[in-house]
């Protein structure tokens, strides 16, 4: 077996996919989209890397694996790294000069960013090469249903008329609405609270524009959102209706295609995906208490799939106990970020 390296060229996509067939996890299906040409940064194009290791035989390459790093505009402290090799063709050290030679582009990255990221399914060969290789976990992601009338609903004051009593038809009025996708106020809140989960990883800082394109535009699949409010409260006393809404405290927002990684069928057709977190400002009680009443509002009826990642904390605290007791259930096997 002569091995030879070389840089990406058109075709190699094809080539490849003949030689290594179908992805081996979610991770993987993900990734070789990554696959591309070289790139210099210039003219607002991230900068790329591709490596190919071609199996010379008779003096004709034939294309068995590949890497690739690249930067991010979105978590630009890290750059992503991906590498594929053929089954046939493991454990032979494709991999690890393909790693070495990542590492050295890397080094000669426009933004100085030289620490790598990647993404592995545990008890994979990938996650026991990243593991071989020095990249260690630094967050973990897990997809969730959460089965209809896992939570108790909570109990809401009546509308702020001052003499209806606290389980009228108007309960929770003035605290539970909908809210267009498009809306500032939610713009606002979803990207602070992205940010704040992601301080392991940082984003930078998200224009309004750069928060609506990820999460809340028609392009996302974005059809729909849910807030739980603060109650309002009046300047002039408690005789006097408030003149403002009160802030937002929780927000779910709702996806019309399928949780992309789901394995279960099931969960797939039927279950909605939501996007659910907090004002980031609530301390660590009140931001539980906050997820746990909208999370029993939106999947009283139906079952919701839910991204849940380590930095999570309230929706974990509010989740786990469902997953404990059978009230929830995984939607896909787990994803580890590791990174040198």
């Amino acid at each position: 077996m002569a091995i030879e390296y070389r840089e990406w060229r058109e075709g190699d996509d094809l080539a490849l996919l003949e030689i290594w067939g179908d992805p081996e996890t979610f991770q993987a299906s993900q990734f070789r989209s990554a696959l591309a040409l070289s790139a210099s940064g210039d003219n607002g194009t991230p900068w790329r890397r591709c490596i190919v290791a071609e199996d010379v035989v008779g003096g004709i390459g034939i294309p068995v694996a590949a890497g690739v790093v690249y930067e991010a505009s979105l978590h630009p402290e890290r750059l992503w790294a991906y590498i594929e090799v053929d089954r046939d063709h493991r454990r032979s050290g494709i991999g690890a000069t393909l790693l070495t030679m990542l590492r050295r582009e890397a080094e000669q990255s426009p933004s100085g960013v030289s620490k790598l990221r990647a993404k592995v399914q545990p008890g994979t060969p990938g996650a026991a090469f990243a593991e071989a290789f020095g990249l260690k976990p630094i967050q973990s992601s897990r997809l969730i249903v959460v089965e209809p009338g896992a939570l108790r609903l909570p109990v809401f004051p009546s509308g702020n008329d001052g003499g209806r009593p606290a389980n009228d038809e108007d309960a929770g009025s003035d605290v539970v609405m909908d809210l267009a996708t498009g809306s500032v106020e939610l713009t606002d809140v979803v990207g602070r609270y992205y940010a704040a989960i992601h301080e392991w990883d940082s984003p930078g800082i998200l224009s309004v524009g750069q928060v609506q394109k990820l999460f809340l535009d028609e392009l996302t699949g974005a059809h729909g959102a849910i807030v739980l409010r603060a109650e309002p409260a009046s300047a002039f006393g408690s005789g006097v209706a408030p003149s403002k809404k009160g802030r937002i405290r929780a927000f779910a927002v709702s996806y019309a295609d399928p949780a992309q990684g789901a394995t279960d069928q099931a969960v797939a057709a039927g279950a909605t995906d939501v996007f659910l977190g907090h004002e980031p400002a609530l301390d660590a009680d009140n931001a539980t208490e906050a997820v746990r009443d909208l999370l029993s509002l939106i999947a009283y009826q139906h079952p919701v799939v839910l991204e849940l990642d380590d930095s999570m904390s309230a929706l974990r605290a509010a989740v786990e106990p469902l997953l404990e007791n059978g009230q929830a259930r995984k939607a896909s096997p787990e994803t580890l970020i590791v990174s040198d």
